[in-house]
């Protein structure tokens, strides 16, 4: 097993779905659903939901705690500085950045970054910078000691809100590594994520056909059934990626035919 823990980013203030993370899919907060899929990751030494300490999360967090999880709590705008937390108190060596909005998550794609990370010898590997996977299959994996600088030289508001921004956007700082479909695939227009009430219809939809007949379904099971069930397919003419960060020298370059931006509770995309 790696030195890589996991952290998912969660709120309950998302703008355009309140409350979204705790949403049910089949009996179960959205949320905990996608923590039961990365209990299948074999590269994470452990996993943690980092959420903030404003009071709305007062519930996000008693859910998490009771079902088992460790959740540790920082500022609601300063994201980094609730990461930094996170780092300190676990004494973790690297984090693999998730977001609560994307309960179909594969485990898959989580080990191939982390591992990618963990032979690569660089300070920030993700899917994200080129991507080539489905919108909501998002990691980004981070040295804990890069995050704890940036952390420390950044005042940017919006490298203070978005985390591994400040990384990325210095590729003469930082050594940085894009990980794209091995298998040579672009289904970057696909979207699997959580931002609105469609979305979260999609992903009841794919957890009520899989769930109980494939427990353990992962990417290409979900692939297969869309192509037997086209019409349910969404994409990002639905809705496209989100483009919080439209405007912002992010100094990278973002795959042709795709706006990059952040999902909605604030991770590169």
């Amino acid at each position: 097993m790696s030195e890589v823990l996991g952290v998912v980013q969660a709120r309950m203030s998302s703008s355009r779905l309140p409350g979204k993370v705790l949403e049910p899919i089949l009996g179960q907060p959205m949320i905990l659903r996608q923590l039961e899929r990365l209990t299948r990751c074999s590269s994470l030494s452990g996993i943690v939901v980092a959420t903030s300490t404003d009071k709305q999360d007062d519930q996000l967090a008693s859910v998490v705690q009771d079902a088992g999880w460790t959740v540790i709590r920082g500022p609601q705008d300063d994201v980094l500085a609730r990461f930094v937390t996170v780092v300190e108190e676990q004494s973790a060596v690297a984090v693999a950045r998730l977001t609560a909005d994307c309960p179909l998550i594969s485990p898959t794609v989580v080990d191939e970054v982390v591992r990618t990370y963990v032979s690569a010898n660089v300070d920030y590997v993700s899917n994200t910078l080129e991507p080539t996977y489905p919108d909501g299959l998002d990691v980004e994996v981070v040295r804990t000691e890069a995050l704890v600088r940036i952390a420390a030289e950044s005042t940017d508001p919006h490298e203070r809100e978005h985390v591994t921004l400040g990384l990325y956007r210095r590729p003469d700082q930082f050594r940085i590594q894009s990980f794209t479909d091995p298998a040579g695939r672009n289904h970057s227009n696909l979207r699997w994520t959580v931002d609105n009430p469609e979305d979260l219809v999609f992903v009841r939809n794919i957890y009520s056909a899989l769930g109980s007949t494939q427990p353990l379904f992962d990417y290409d099971h979900i692939l297969r059934w869309l192509e037997h069930n086209p019409q349910l397919t969404r994409t990002s003419d639905d809705a496209p990626r989100n483009t919080a960060l439209d405007g912002l020298d992010t100094g990278v370059m973002r795959h042709p035919g795709n706006r990059g931006g952040l999902n909605d509770d604030g991770s590169a995309r």
